[in-house]
């Protein structure tokens, strides 16, 4: 509401809630700098003040795309072109004179917020897609009582001095040169000394746990990977393909086809089950530009991979035993707590229902 009430013109994509506070992609024609941020939180603050009722009201979407319409919201128009009013409920909510497409539920009323920051804005492409307009997302938080708004801002600037992007060019660890490729890390003397005791460890631990090391080669055949599904499910998260010899290779996003090729190399016996492999393997994986970030989120990195051959009976104890090692792994570095969640089979899947159903039931009982 409040960059409508200072940038009229202003058209917005979406606005969620998230773990840290709450962001809106908007479409306005002028460039958002920090300090028109503190004009909309003030705006924000007056709003608040008038204390206006968010009211909810239930419509057709043939009425919803009739009110967006009106309004030239092609955002909207196109999030309600996609919605089936058969299987959820379109619904908008008004305060004063400002009107948004929203599932809610919301506060009764502006007046309940209180202690607002907007943090920061960067670009964000419609839906997502690079091939959209870019938009202005604008960052925000609330909190109940100031204390807690000053003790998370604290809490940020204090984060801003330990990332791992500016420590890794204060120590000298590593860089990333945007002019060779971007999501590329460079590992410096130091961080590969630190990378190297991180990987000695890594290999004595598995050896110790009863795996063997393996390396495989960094691309394949289309075939490879048509074979294991990745074209069919992953291809948007790969490279495009090479021309070699005539025939189409692509670089490896994942290791998991590699070391099926090796087990299937010869005749295997139930005797020699189960087999524990493990590769420190490198891959390469499409990111889009606007979601890379220092090492969080790369295009090339090296992958703590591991893949185990059992028997059906052997599944549940191995699935045990994974992890235990993986509690032991993740306490050397620090990390005590740690939850786990059982993963099922996603609408997209490849294999029989049985065996879906089998390994579910195995990692429930482990």
């Amino acid at each position: 509401h409040a960059v409508q009430e200072i940038y009229p013109e202003a058209k917005f994509g979406v606005g969620p809630a998230i773990d840290a506070g709450f962001y809106y992609d908007i479409d306005i024609t002028t460039t958002l700098h920090d300090e028109d941020l503190k004009k909309i939180e003030d705006k924000m603050i007056e709003l608040s003040k008038e204390n206006k009722s968010f009211v909810r009201e239930e419509l057709s979407k043939e009425s919803a795309i009739s009110f967006f319409k009106e309004k030239g919201d092609q955002y909207k128009l196109e999030l309600l072109s996609e919605m089936n009013e058969d299987d959820e409920v379109i619904s908008i909510y008004n305060e004063g004179s400002f009107t948004d497409l929203c599932r809610g539920p919301h506060l009764p009323a502006s007046g309940k917020i209180k202690n607002i920051k907007l943090l920061n804005i960067s670009g964000s492409y419609w839906r997502g897609d690079e091939k959209n307009k870019q938009l202005q997302r604008i960052y925000g938080i609330s909190f109940p009582k100031k204390k807690m708004l000053d003790d998370h801002l604290y809490m940020l600037e204090e984060a801003k001095k330990r990332d791992h992007r500016k420590l890794g060019r204060q120590l000298d660890l590593f860089s990333i040169h945007e002019e060779a490729g971007a999501g590329l890390i460079y590992w410096h003397p130091k961080g590969s000394r630190v990378r190297l005791e991180i990987e000695d460890y890594w290999r004595k631990a598995h050896i110790d746990s009863g795996y063997e090391i393996l390396y495989s080669p960094h691309m394949g055949k289309s075939w490879l990977w048509e074979t294991s599904g990745h074209l069919d499910f992953y291809k948007e998260g790969m490279f495009s393909e090479m021309d070699v010899d005539e025939q189409d290779y692509f670089i490896k996003p994942m290791n998991c086809p590699f070391h099926i090729l090796m087990y299937k190399s010869h005749l295997r016996s139930y005797r020699e089950l189960p087999m524990r492999w493990a590769e420190l393997g490198t891959v390469y994986r499409y990111e889009k530009s606007g979601v890379l970030h220092g090492l969080l989120r790369v295009r090339g990195f090296t992958q703590d991979d591991a893949h185990i051959f059992c028997t059906h009976e052997q599944v549940e104890d191995e699935i045990v035993e994974v992890i235990r090692f993986a509690r032991e792994m993740w306490k050397a570095f620090g990390f005590e707590k740690l939850d786990f969640y059982l993963s099922t089979k996603p609408e997209k899947a490849v294999g029989e229902d049985d065996l879906w159903i089998k390994a579910t039931d195995s990692l429930r009982n482990a």
